[in-house]
Protein backbone atom coordinates (compact mmCIF):
# COMPACT_ATOMS: atom_id res chain seq x y z
CA UNK A 1 0.00 0.00 0.00
CA UNK A 2 1.42 3.39 -0.91
CA UNK A 3 1.83 6.09 1.72
CA UNK A 4 -0.82 8.25 0.04
CA UNK A 5 -3.48 5.59 0.61
CA UNK A 6 -2.27 4.63 4.08
CA UNK A 7 -3.96 5.55 7.31
CA UNK A 8 -2.75 8.33 9.54
CA UNK A 9 0.71 9.23 10.66
CA UNK A 10 1.44 9.69 14.35
CA UNK A 11 1.63 13.43 13.65
CA UNK A 12 -1.85 13.50 12.05
CA UNK A 13 -3.36 11.68 15.03
CA UNK A 14 -1.57 13.97 17.51
CA UNK A 15 -2.81 17.04 15.61
CA UNK A 16 -6.38 15.70 15.58
CA UNK A 17 -6.26 15.05 19.35
CA UNK A 18 -4.82 18.51 20.04
CA UNK A 19 -7.86 20.18 18.46
CA UNK A 20 -10.07 18.74 21.24
CA UNK A 21 -7.91 20.16 24.05
CA UNK A 22 -10.07 22.24 24.19
CA UNK A 23 -12.60 22.03 21.40
CA UNK A 24 -13.26 25.66 20.43
CA UNK A 25 -15.10 27.61 17.76
CA UNK A 26 -11.73 29.02 16.66
CA UNK A 27 -10.27 25.54 16.16
CA UNK A 28 -13.04 24.30 13.87
CA UNK A 29 -11.34 25.42 10.65
CA UNK A 30 -8.27 23.33 11.49
CA UNK A 31 -10.50 20.44 12.59
CA UNK A 32 -12.35 20.52 9.26
CA UNK A 33 -9.03 19.89 7.49
CA UNK A 34 -8.65 16.63 9.45
CA UNK A 35 -11.78 15.14 7.85
CA UNK A 36 -12.31 13.83 4.32
CA UNK A 37 -15.07 15.40 2.23
CA UNK A 38 -17.13 12.22 2.52
CA UNK A 39 -16.58 11.58 6.25
CA UNK A 40 -19.21 9.46 7.99
CA UNK A 41 -19.74 10.49 11.63
CA UNK A 42 -21.87 8.64 14.19
CA UNK A 43 -22.34 9.01 17.92
CA UNK A 44 -25.15 7.74 20.19
CA UNK A 45 -27.33 10.76 19.29
CA UNK A 46 -26.33 11.80 15.76
CA UNK A 47 -25.33 10.62 12.32
CA UNK A 48 -23.81 13.00 9.78
CA UNK A 49 -22.32 12.34 6.36
CA UNK A 50 -19.93 14.78 4.75
CA UNK A 51 -17.47 17.33 6.10
CA UNK A 52 -19.97 20.19 5.82
CA UNK A 53 -22.56 18.30 7.88
CA UNK A 54 -20.15 17.33 10.62
CA UNK A 55 -18.74 20.86 10.83
CA UNK A 56 -22.28 22.28 11.09
CA UNK A 57 -22.81 19.84 13.97
CA UNK A 58 -19.62 21.01 15.70
CA UNK A 59 -20.55 24.69 15.19
CA UNK A 60 -23.98 24.08 16.74
CA UNK A 61 -22.39 22.17 19.60
CA UNK A 62 -19.97 25.02 20.28
CA UNK A 63 -22.78 27.60 20.44
CA UNK A 64 -24.59 25.48 23.05
CA UNK A 65 -21.78 24.48 25.43
CA UNK A 66 -19.75 26.83 27.59
CA UNK A 67 -16.65 24.64 27.56
CA UNK A 68 -15.58 21.28 26.12
CA UNK A 69 -12.25 19.52 26.29
CA UNK A 70 -11.01 15.97 26.10
CA UNK A 71 -8.38 14.13 28.11
CA UNK A 72 -7.01 11.28 26.01
CA UNK A 73 -5.90 8.21 27.95
CA UNK A 74 -5.08 5.44 25.49
CA UNK A 75 -4.47 5.29 21.78
CA UNK A 76 -4.49 2.11 19.72
CA UNK A 77 -3.53 2.20 16.04
CA UNK A 78 -3.91 -0.70 13.62
CA UNK A 79 -3.46 -0.03 9.92
CA UNK A 80 -6.02 2.63 8.95
CA UNK A 81 -7.92 2.40 12.24
CA UNK A 82 -7.30 4.33 15.41
CA UNK A 83 -9.07 3.94 18.75
CA UNK A 84 -8.87 6.82 21.20
CA UNK A 85 -10.04 6.39 24.79
CA UNK A 86 -11.00 9.68 26.39
CA UNK A 87 -12.85 11.58 29.06
CA UNK A 88 -14.85 14.54 27.86
CA UNK A 89 -15.28 17.46 30.27
CA UNK A 90 -18.03 19.87 29.30
CA UNK A 91 -20.34 22.49 30.71
CA UNK A 92 -23.69 23.61 29.38
CA UNK A 93 -25.55 26.54 30.96
CA UNK A 94 -28.83 24.58 31.07
CA UNK A 95 -27.39 21.39 32.59
CA UNK A 96 -26.57 21.17 36.30
CA UNK A 97 -26.28 24.93 36.62
CA UNK A 98 -23.39 25.10 34.17
CA UNK A 99 -21.13 22.87 36.29
CA UNK A 100 -18.37 21.00 34.51
CA UNK A 101 -19.42 17.39 33.94
CA UNK A 102 -17.37 14.45 32.70
CA UNK A 103 -18.15 11.38 30.61
CA UNK A 104 -15.84 8.59 29.47
CA UNK A 105 -15.87 7.37 25.90
CA UNK A 106 -13.99 6.05 22.92
CA UNK A 107 -13.59 7.20 19.32
CA UNK A 108 -13.07 4.74 16.49
CA UNK A 109 -11.46 6.59 13.60
CA UNK A 110 -10.76 5.25 10.12
CA UNK A 111 -8.16 7.22 8.21
CA UNK A 112 -7.62 7.60 4.47
CA UNK A 113 -4.89 9.80 2.98
CA UNK A 114 -4.09 11.32 6.39
CA UNK A 115 -7.73 12.36 6.96
CA UNK A 116 -10.53 10.83 9.01
CA UNK A 117 -13.10 9.24 6.68
CA UNK A 118 -15.13 7.52 9.42
CA UNK A 119 -15.58 8.72 12.99
CA UNK A 120 -17.68 6.76 15.46
CA UNK A 121 -17.96 7.81 19.11
CA UNK A 122 -19.08 5.50 21.88
CA UNK A 123 -20.21 6.85 25.26
CA UNK A 124 -23.01 6.51 27.80
CA UNK A 125 -25.68 9.02 26.75
CA UNK A 126 -27.46 8.49 30.07
CA UNK A 127 -24.37 9.55 31.98
CA UNK A 128 -23.75 12.48 29.65
CA UNK A 129 -27.25 13.87 29.41
CA UNK A 130 -30.22 12.02 30.86
CA UNK A 131 -28.76 11.54 34.35
CA UNK A 132 -28.04 15.27 34.51
CA UNK A 133 -31.70 16.29 34.08
CA UNK A 134 -33.67 16.80 37.31
CA UNK A 135 -36.58 14.31 37.15
CA UNK A 136 -35.38 12.07 34.34
CA UNK A 137 -31.93 11.86 35.93
CA UNK A 138 -33.33 10.40 39.14
CA UNK A 139 -35.29 7.78 37.20
CA UNK A 140 -32.31 6.78 35.01
CA UNK A 141 -29.99 6.51 38.02
CA UNK A 142 -32.53 4.30 39.85
CA UNK A 143 -32.90 2.01 36.83
CA UNK A 144 -29.12 1.67 36.52
CA UNK A 145 -28.84 0.86 40.24
CA UNK A 146 -31.44 -1.90 39.93
CA UNK A 147 -29.72 -3.47 36.94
Amino acid sequence: MSSSSAGASAEAIAHFRSLFQPLTQEGLTALAECYSDDVDFTDPLHHHVGRRAIMAYYRELMTEVSHCHFDFHQQHVLDQRCFLEWTMHYSHPSVRGGRTLSVAGCSHLTWRDQRVCRHRDYYDVGEMLYEQLPLIGWVVRRIKQRL
